[in-house]
């Protein structure tokens, strides 16, 4: 994956097509205006998922895994938004990634390559997954049209579902297909990495990712009467079989000029340098939401000396610094390696999926046991130890015994007696550090107290901020999106009776409502 983290190519790719022949003398062999879908589907992948890491500095504020060291900061942990915490949401799923990848299945087409057809079907669809549950209504059956149509309409979201389904769907008829079939393989290495960066060519992966993607998307409908807790898990069943499956990239070494290539958590990036934990998830580990049971994980996903703060409160202590620097303790996690991993969907994550569809189908036996593997799969994650620079942490070890303590232990129901919604989500929750589709998990549950115990509405000075109370349930639309395609934002704060941008914020998105 080195090199293509960041998806340079993609970056030169929307002028391969842009431009027609004029005369063959004036041919710049140079800058090509076409190319093969290999070199095409690195910078689709890449930034398809840089997408989810760009969202990924705004929502964990919204979902509590971090807050802000400085008191009353505003537009962070106080639910204070603006157009333009979105804009990389929304210009990443459409111009450095989805826009692309039209261009890449008709060169597939062309050629014969039905393997890069189905992972383009399968990237659009996490693309529109992302961007629809982050921001609600989006543009598809006439977004990508370049200079045809500047001002596409936006779908409604439940349209966008089912289109989610329809490409996951063809995405695995295409993968499905003999390699035989194929007039470029999957994935090269010769004479340079090329093709599929994500599983290195491995089609089975790409099938289960598609099968995982359709039981998140169906999990996020509970408040549905359509909602079918047996068809959830027939595809967990097809979906990720190990954490060898899961959907991530794993950060490469800063080679200038590309500095970010690290992590988008990192010290090297150092996005998150006035962010601290928040108490709500230090409670979780530190033995105080589970008296006398201190969880394997503290020391690990956070240093044992973090103390945690509330949203809004701030917090001055010293504790909440990195051991031995000057940096804030988020960089003494091990979520903020410079050479760590971004996950996208994980084998943990289909797990817990598949707890809470066997809770609500009533077979609490075969919940509990889904929800112990997701704890495992998760902490094995992190198991191995040892130390990274930057920053110059050194993580200790977590044993298979230790591990299997924490399981047995009073953190984790023992019974399918004592099994409860609760005890799922929060062990999710822990799981889905920093992910954004922890978000999704909190709106379709209303941020309910009685499951997520340690959750709490920002500190203020004074008042009870621009939400009045409310949590929020969508991002605003992308600064570009207001200032080029403003019929259509405003069609869809009409839609939903906004009456400000605070408001809108507030209204429930179509997969959160009955």
């Amino acid at each position: 994956m080195k090199r293509y983290i960041l998806g340079l190519i993609l970056l030169s790719l929307p002028a391969l097509t842009a431009c027609e022949k004029f005369l063959d003398v004036n041919n710049n062999p140079n800058n090509p205006v076409s190319s093969t879908p290999n070199f095409i589907l690195p910078g689709i992948i890449s930034n398809g998922i840089q997408t989810q890491m760009f969202t990924a500095l705004r929502t964990p504020f919204i979902t509590q895994y971090v807050v802000s060291r400085t008191a009353n900061s505003g537009g962070n942990d106080q639910y204070f938004f603006t157009n333009a915490q979105s804009t990389n949401t929304f210009n990443f799923s459409y111009f450095q990634s989805g826009g692309n990848i039209p261009v890449m299945q008709k060169a597939a087409v062309a050629e014969g390559s039905p393997y890069y057809v189905g992972a383009g079907k399968i990237m659009q669809a996490l693309i529109l997954a992302h961007a629809t549950d982050m921001l609600g209504n989006i543009p598809y059956s006439e977004a990508y049209q370049g200079g045809a149509n500047f001002t596409p309409k936006y779908d409604s979201q439940q349209q966008i579902y089912a289109t989610i389904n329809q490409l996951l769907d063809e995405g695995l008829v295409e993968m499905l297909k003999p390699a035989s079939a194929n007039f470029r393989p999957l994935y090269s290495t010769s004479p340079s990495e090329s093709g599929d960066i994500l599983y290195k060519g491995d089609v089975v992966k790409w099938q289960r990712l598609a099968y995982a993607l359709k039981a998140r998307q169906a999990q996020h409908l509970t408040k549905k009467s359509s909602y079918d807790p047996a068809a959830v898990l027939a595809l967990c069943a097809k979906a990720f079989q190990s954490s060898a499956d899961d959907a991530q990239l794993q950060y490469q070494v800063a080679v200038s000029p590309l500095a970010n290539t690290t992590s988008i958590f990192g010290p090297t990036r150092a996005n998150f340098g006035g962010a601290t934990f928040s108490l709500n998830l230090i409670k979780y580990l530190n033995g105080t939401t589970f008296p006398g049971v201190t969880d394997p994980r503290f020391g690990v996903m956070v240093p044992s000396t973090s103390t945690g703060a509330a949203p809004g409160a701030g917090t001055a202590s010293t504790a909440n610094l990195t051991p031995g620097s000057t940096l804030t303790d988020f960089y003494g996690g091990w979520y903020a390696r410079d050479l760590g991993y971004f996950e996208v969907i994980t084998y943990h994550e289909v797990k817990f999926i598949e707890a809470e569809a066997y809770f609500r189908a009533n077979n609490k036996t075969a919940a509990l046991a889904s929800l112990k593997e997701g704890i495992r799969a998760h902490i094995r994650k992190m198991s191995a130890g040892g130390t990274f620079s930057p920053p110059a942490v050194t993580f200790p070890a977590i044993t298979s015994a230790q591990i299997e303590a924490y399981v047995a232990s009073a953190a984790v129901p023992q019974t399918e007696a004592a099994l409860t919604l609760r005890a799922i989500m929060e062990q999710k929750y822990i799981g889905m550090f920093l992910n954004p589709d922890s978000w999704s998990d909190l709106r379709r549950l209303d941020f309910d107290p009685a499951i997520y115990v340690n959750f709490q509405y920002p500190v203020y000075s004074s008042g009870t901020g621009p939400l009045l109370g409310k949590y929020p349930r969508r991002l605003l639309p992308g600064a570009t999106e207001v200032t080029v395609n403003p019929n259509a934002v405003a069609a869809n704060y009409a839609e939903v009776g906004a009456t400000s941008d605070q408001d809108y914020v507030t209204k429930p998105l179509w997969f959160d409502m009955p």
